[in-house]
């Protein structure tokens, strides 16, 4: 019997555990799953200290203690040094963004999708491919070693975008999502720890949730990663590395400032801490900023995506990866995919290489500040952060109103955005915000449309 009386005790979770299923902890930590699915424990709830808990169930602190790691491993539960063990707030959000087929009746204004007007370049250079004598060896199995010239098209994409490095550091990935996956999956271990923005980008969520890599929000300023709270999480709460996006951050839609990236290099190489760099934003800048990466090109593994800038129906991504990280993630990306498309590796390096991305990266920028400017009319009497090449913005929302709440009323008017909720991370407080897509819808017209509805809405809760 538990030795204290916990009969008018205040607890904030007082579960009922079968302690005839075995093993215990997973009886425990099923209840616990259940009452968070179930509303009975809601997001940011500080569950009871485990000690307290062992001594109600009377069952032994280990118990417990595997309990709430099951759990947190799950992503349901964030444990904080000095201030105890709460209900994630993203514990039932849905990060998977992208459906399996879009909603007909809704103004696509979620996905982060470029415009689509700017895809001709492509188009032709696929067509001369084909014309070759030798096309048929676009579909066979590609081979790093064959790839050399396709690498050099990979540093010149990442010079254009703010960091010069060699065709030695070179990896191919389908795609950035591809890269985060196969770069976590090489480099920790289940349980691991990594830092990230107290709103993240939610595949970086759902990768580190499938392998179980813990997700540690860090305090940011002005929307930016504090160097001071990475140092601090650096000395105590165990974490491996850091991943960032610092260009057009997904989803508050800030650019990190030259002095911070510097600041935060500095620290990495100190503590030894490797960094993500999630570049891909970067070419939506007309002039480069200088890189992460630049600062300290032996703990940073930059990706640049194509998906946002160029297309996303490329799916591909380059990795500069530093020398000691190259080998684990090149085995990675190897059990992953075995070999990017040759295909879309090759046209993809012949537009950079001819120099066609740069009219087609900026007839996308064009569309940016054009759809920018109309979204800014729409929206001039709230705080939408963004900048006018980005293809997002960062709605905050009147205070009657949640991000949750605001994506279901605008979906039920015919528009499609998301919550901050869905990119929240751990006892992080979500933003009473919504993430826009100016770029998603098909024209200006149905931008034009969404903006309308969406201004209503926000009408009402002025």
């Amino acid at each position: 019997m538990p030795i204290n009386s916990f009969e008018n005790y205040p607890m904030s979770w007082k579960p009922s555990v079968d302690k005839t299923r075995k093993p215990i902890y997973q009886a425990i930590a099923g209840q616990l799953e259940q009452d968070i699915i179930k509303g009975v424990l809601l997001p940011g709830t500080k569950l009871p200290p485990q000690r307290e808990l062992a001594d109600y169930l009377d069952l032994n602190l280990s118990t417990i203690s595997k309990a709430f790691k099951v759990c947190e491993l799950k992503g349901l539960l964030s444990a904080t040094v000095g201030s105890g063990t709460f209900v994630s707030y993203d514990a039932l959000s849905n990060a998977y963004l992208l459906e399996d087929i879009k909603p007909s009746h809704l103004i696509e204004m979620g996905a982060t999708l470029p415009d689509n007007d700017s895809y001709e370049p492509l188009l032709l250079q696929l067509k001369d491919m084909l014309q070759e004598t030798d096309y048929e060896k676009w579909f066979s199995y590609g081979r790093p070693g064959e790839s050399l010239w396709q690498k050099d098209a990979a540093v010149k994409l990442m010079r254009r975008g703010g960091f010069k490095t060699t065709v030695d550091h070179i990896l191919f990935a389908n795609g950035g999502q591809n890269a985060i996956a196969a770069i976590l999956a090489s480099l920790c271990q289940p349980g691991d720890r990594i830092g990230v923005d107290h709103h993240t980008y939610p595949g970086l969520k759902t990768v580190a949730a499938m392998l179980s890599v813990q997700l540690v929000p860090i305090k940011s300023k002005n929307y930016e990663m504090s160097p001071t709270a990475f140092e601090y999480a650096c000395k105590n709460d165990n974490i491996k590395g850091i991943y960032l996006i610092p260009d057009y951050h997904n989803p508050t839609a800030c650019c990190m400032s030259v002095k911070n990236r510097e600041r935060l290099a500095v620290i990495a190489k100190k503590y030894n801490q490797f960094i993500i760099e999630d570049a891909t934003y970067h070419l939506h800048h007309e002039r480069p900023m200088p890189a992460v990466a630049s600062y300290a090109p032996e703990q940073v593994i930059y990706i640049a995506s194509l998906s946002k800038s160029i297309a996303p129906g490329l799916r591909l991504a380059y990795v500069a990866a530093p020398s000691r990280f190259k080998e684990p993630i090149s085995k990675a990306l190897y059990n992953l995919n075995i070999s990017v498309s040759p295909l879309l590796a090759e046209l993809t390096a012949r537009i950079i290489v001819s120099n066609q991305f740069e009219p087609l990266v900026e007839n996308h920028r064009e569309q940016a500040i054009l759809r920018n400017r109309i979204a800014n009319q729409y929206l001039e009497n709230y705080t939408c952060l963004g900048m006018e090449t980005g293809i997002f913005r960062w709605l905050l929302l009147p205070e009657k109103i949640t991000g949750a709440e605001f994506e279901t009323l605008a979906a039920q008017q015919g528009v499609q955005v998301y919550a901050a909720e869905r990119f929240v991370v751990g006892n992080s407080c979500p933003d009473r915000a919504v993430r826009i897509a100016i770029c998603a819808p098909k024209t200006i017209g149905e931008l034009e449309q969404g903006l309308i509805i969406l201004k209503r809405l926000l009408n009402d809760y002025l």
